[in-house]
């Protein structure tokens, strides 16, 4: 049976206590082999906790390459005495036991350096260090405008997020000796994978098989939130190809295999730790369909509302919906049928109003209703070229267009102060908290503005508990579903 561990005072605890002490419990919830999701992580214990996961995958490489060496040496020593010796069980179907799933090439290069610091020995040899740092940093010359710019320019998780070499399409095998440790290593002769979930389907997709993650033991997927403004069907496709049963033998010894890869079971054993620093449905259903023997472990928090400008008026509004199936539909037919009416009918709200739009499937229906309905408006999406944008900033503005949609991606990425809203409304709560404070501050970015003048809507059901919970408090996100 699957026993489950949930820590609430976990994320007070990596808030406040001492770092050697939160290692120190991190390390004796990881040696206990059972699956860690923390989605309560902020940028000061990030690092920490890096460091604290790659001395683990670390210790897992280390005593895995051991025992085999040691069972090595034993089979010589029979052969040449010519004594029989028992099966040694010490080996998956591949080498690679450790897969550090990333967003970006710059987080693959933290994680590098976490390794680095702590691998076996102040005298490792790194070979081809000098090309990872090359390829996964930024181009000779180049300057990140993020990183460089004064303190207070740009939010502190989005410098954090965005800065340094953004490219998400990337794979390498880190190989693990005692004296080296070996990047851009053939991945059927390396211990540990570091990859974005891009970079490694492609590979997958290329090779029509996924015979390298057989065996995988230990599973890291690392910003959580940042992949889900990606793609979250790569990371999806990832999972699912996990510890499957490879297509080719690999020349390994069968004899040596553990009895759970030879039964199918290895995926009941491996360790997968996710992390991220709020939690969304997406990322609590991938953490729920894990099926670790050895049980789980969830950290859990108390929000407390978020602040906001004094005196803004703002409206949550909630639909009925009693299947999640139907979620989208029952969303879009409440603002397309009252919400929207209601808006229109209002001289004030008609004009100068942002609508906010967390999904991108949302999106592309409400863009479409908007085009049919006749109202002038701009569009700011991730996909917006910088000519395009500056247009449509500049025409809602000015008040040549009515209604501005932006889709959460988009603020994701650009993180730019919109000027000219008077109006908000929130199409569904935004999974990033941070973003209703700071479209909710916008407004008093232009001269002369009234909290009276500003106005908010945010719809909402109760699948929207974890976004809402975030910007409305735990105590406050209750009670706005309790609303009848």
């Amino acid at each position: 049976m699957v026993r489950g561990i949930y820590l609430s005072r976990w994320h007070a605890e990596i808030c406040s206590q001492g770092q050697t002490q939160l290692q120190n419990d991190l390390l004796s919830a990881l040696a206990t082999r059972c699956d860690l999701y923390i989605p309560t992580l902020n940028l000061q214990a990030k690092p920490r906790l890096r460091e604290t996961i790659a001395i683990h995958a670390l210790n897992h490489v280390y005593k895995k390459r051991t025992r085999v060496l040691k069972n090595n040496e034993r089979l010589v020593n029979a052969a040449k005495s010519d004594v029989r010796t028992e099966p040694m069980e010490d080996q998956g179907f591949t080498r690679p036991s450790v897969l550090i799933l990333l967003p970006f090439r710059s987080f693959a290069l933290d994680w590098f350096h976490a390794l680095v610091t702590h691998a076996s020995g102040p005298k490792v040899q790194i070979e081809n260090q000098a090309r990872f740092l090359s390829e996964y940093g930024l181009p000779p010359g180049a300057e990140d405008k993020l990183a460089s710019a004064p303190p207070g320019t740009y939010a502190e998780d989005h410098v954090e997020v965005l800065k340094g070499n953004t490219d998400d399409n990337f794979r390498v095998g880190v190989k693990i000796t005692k004296k080296s440790m070996k990047m851009f290593a053939d991945f059927y002769g390396c211990d540990i994978i570091m990859a974005s979930p891009l970079g490694l389907r492609r590979s997958i997709e290329k090779e029509k098989h996924a015979d390298y993650l057989s065996s995988i033991e230990v599973l890291v997927v690392d910003q959580l939130d940042v992949l889900a403004m990606q793609n979250w069907d790569h990371l999806k496709f990832i999972i699912s190809h996990l510890n499957e049963m490879p297509k080719d033998d690999h020349d390994v010894d069968f004899s040596r295999i553990k009895p759970w890869y030879l039964d199918g079971n290895s995926r009941y054993l491996r360790q997968s730790i996710l992390l991220s620093p709020y939690e969304t449905p997406d990322t609590r259903a991938l953490f729920n369909n894990l099926h670790n023997v050895s049980g789980k472990i969830r950290t859990e928090r108390r929000w407390s509302p978020l602040e906001v400008p004094d005196g803004v008026f703002q409206d949550f509004i909630k639909f009925d919906c009693s299947n999640p199936m139907s979620e989208a539909d029952k969303r879009f037919e409440y603002f397309s049928t009252q919400l929207f009416p209601s808006i229109i009918k209002s001289a004030v709200q008609s004009v100068q109003t942002a609508v906010f739009i967390p999904s991108s499937f949302d999106f592309v229906r409400v863009h479409n209703f908007f085009k049919k309905s006749g109202t002038s408006f701009s569009v700011l999406s991730e996909y917006s070229s910088n000519q395009v944008i500056s247009r449509a900033r500049q025409a809602f503005f000015s008040g040549k267009t009515a209604f501005l949609l932006v889709t959460e991606r988009f603020h994701f990425y650009r993180r730019y102060n919109i000027r000219g809203i008077r109006n908000l409304v929130f199409y569904g709560p935004p999974d990033h908290a941070q973003y209703y404070a700071e479209y909710l501050s916008y407004p008093f970015l232009d001269t002369g503005v009234d909290v009276a003048d500003v106005s908010c809507r945010c719809l909402y059901s109760k699948y929207d508990w974890f976004a809402l919970e975030r910007i409305a408090g735990t105590i406050g996100a209750k009670e706005l579903l309790s609303a009848v």
